[in-house]
């Protein structure tokens, strides 16, 4: 055994020991086995960096962001609607049509990105019903990896292994091909659910507001966190010291406890009133009406005193409003940045233009000046801002999970008119991998190009909707089947596999060429007589 071969296992399970321990992100550590093996000289500068040029990692970037068109057109909060009106409140047929969802859409496209799509929707199910999320997110998860082996382009692993197929010359995998054995799997992981799972897994409370279709309006997400009675209007004087201050400047959250999170306007070309969301660099004007949220009752002496004139609400002011200004509802994520800084600067406002007016914490609103209180994993926020930028979270998951937009983003969407464009270009990208007309890989490039030049998704948001740090991780873990194969590393395996269990069933054969499969990828292996096999059909 050579000292290439040895290195070579010494780095793969170090890796797999880091990606148990979950000590480094897995995306570095990636790199890490990379770099490695080419610093070692096992690899040349080209084989170490093959992985990102690799077809597959192309394929499931663009897959990445034909998923995020569907999510932009409003198709999978459609989807979600659907299941709400074939289901109702019973909990068995939730978990059967949304692990059944699910797993079709994980059969098209990233099984990360269909996951991610569908977690608002389990999460706003689980409230309408008066359930526990965790009774929906955990067939929502097994839904979502299932699907990956309906189909030829649901899962890495597929693509990788049709790949090595047609590098090898011979004749790559059918689109459903992994089909029936996929079906039987996804058919009895639904019924291991529906019988057993759901013992573990506890009920809640659902919250207030929701509507029949199973979406809160405005008006139910006011009444969840406790604020409906304390949204106010006011009036900037003329004397007011708020005059020349930004909303950053003046601080009123810290001062009084308000937030302010909208102005009211006439348009100088329209001369029509309008209300967007507060501006942090926009300096206050004598005469501005602004929309504030107190966190605790506030006399109308205390405005005066800072120059603010308190006016009523009014029909016409709230209806404005709520057509103007958007809501969400978020969580926030188990590893986000976001964990342990305070509201007042995490950036919600100068990164998201968007003004936090409600906090709820282990199921209780807070109230009071809630802007120095800590944020901790699970807390749920209350965002409010223009209807475009309340858009733009559900591409923003690195920190928080979006739960909910209300009833009346279906009056927004700007982009919910190009859903039977998306359909339409999702259904063509799927003609033409099934019969084969382009490469795969082709065909979702082709889609992913085609969404954007639609408008399906803009061009920020396709760069923003991929994970990078999935593809990274593929990337740099490719190059590992390279250099088990260079240094005779998996024939080797190959061969003991063979000299104890050759003379065994073909089971317990298939037995070791899956776990092959799953430990070192599938790699392609040239015997003497000139044939090629792979190490996981052994």
């Amino acid at each position: 055994m050579s000292w290439e071969m040895l290195f070579t296992f010494f780095v793969l399970f170090a890796a797999v020991i880091l990606f148990v321990t979950d000590k480094l992100r897995l995306d570095l550590v990636a790199i890490m086995v990379m770099l490695a093996l080419g610093l070692s000289g096992i690899l040349t500068p080209s084989e170490m960096l093959s992985g990102f040029g690799s077809t597959v990692v192309i394929l499931i970037a663009g897959l990445f962001i034909v998923g995020e068109a569907l999510a932009q057109t409003g198709i999978s909060y459609a989807v979600g609607d659907k299941i709400v009106q074939v289901a109702g409140d019973q909990e068995w047929k939730l978990i059967v049509l949304l692990m059944l969802t699910v797993a079709a859409l994980a059969s098209v496209m990233s099984v990360t990105g269909a996951g991610a799509i569908f977690i608002p929707v389990a999460i706003r199910l689980a409230s309408r019903s008066n359930l526990s999320p965790s009774r929906l997110l955990m067939p929502l998860a097994y839904g979502a990896l299932i699907g990956g082996m309906l189909t030829l382009i649901g899962t890495p692993p597929n693509l990788i292994a049709n790949a090595q197929l047609q590098n090898a010359g011979m004749e790559p995998f059918n689109f459903f091909i992994f089909t029936p054995i996929g079906l039987v799997i996804l058919i009895v992981a639904v019924v291991y659910m529906l019988v057993y799972g759901r013992l573990f897994l506890r009920g809640q409370q659902r919250p207030q507001g929701a509507t029949e279709q199973g979406r809160r309006t405005l008006q139910g997400f006011l009444e969840a966190y406790d604020i409906e009675d304390k949204i106010v209007r006011l009036r900037v004087n003329e004397e007011s010291e708020l005059v020349g201050q930004t909303v950053v400047s003046a601080k009123l959250r810290r001062r009084i406890g308000l937030t302010l999170f909208g102005l009211e306007y006439t348009s100088s070309t329209t001369k029509r009133l309008k209300v967007t969301s507060t501006q942090t660099n926009r300096a206050f004007k004598a005469g501005d009406i602004v929309f504030g949220v107190m966190q605790e009752p506030i006399s109308a002496d205390v405005f005066a005193c800072i120059g603010l004139e308190l006016l009523p609400m009014g029909e016409e002011g709230h209806h404005l409003s709520a057509r103007e200004l958007g809501m969400a509802d978020l969580i926030v994520a188990p590893d986000s940045k976001l964990i342990g800084r305070k509201i007042s600067g995490a950036g919600f406002r100068t990164n998201h233009s968007l003004s936090v007016v409600g906090l709820i914490r282990k199921g209780e609103a807070l109230h009071g000046n809630f802007g120095n209180i800590e944020l901790k994993f699970g807390d749920q926020l209350l965002v409010v801002g223009d209807w475009e930028n309340i858009g733009k979270l559900q591409t923003a998951r690195e920190n928080f999970l979006l739960l909910a937009f209300p009833e009346e983003i279906k009056n927004y969407l700007p982009r919910r008119r190009l859903a039977p464009v998306a359909l339409g270009i999702l259904m063509l990208m799927l003609v033409l991998i099934i019969f084969r007309v382009v490469p795969s890989v082709t065909a979702v490039v082709l889609a992913a190009t085609a969404m954007v030049c639609a408008g399906c998704v803009s061009v920020n948001r396709a760069y923003s909707s991929i994970n990078w740090p999935s593809l990274v991780l593929i990337a740099g873990m490719i190059p590992m089947a390279t250099a088990l194969e260079k240094t005779g590393g998996l024939l080797l395996i190959v061969d003991q596999i063979i000299a104890l269990y050759g003379d065994s069933s073909p089971y317990i054969m298939l037995m070791f060429a899956v776990f092959a499969d799953l430990c070192f990828q599938p790699v392609y292996v040239e015997h003497g007589d000139g044939g090629v096999d792979c190490a996981g059909c052994v």
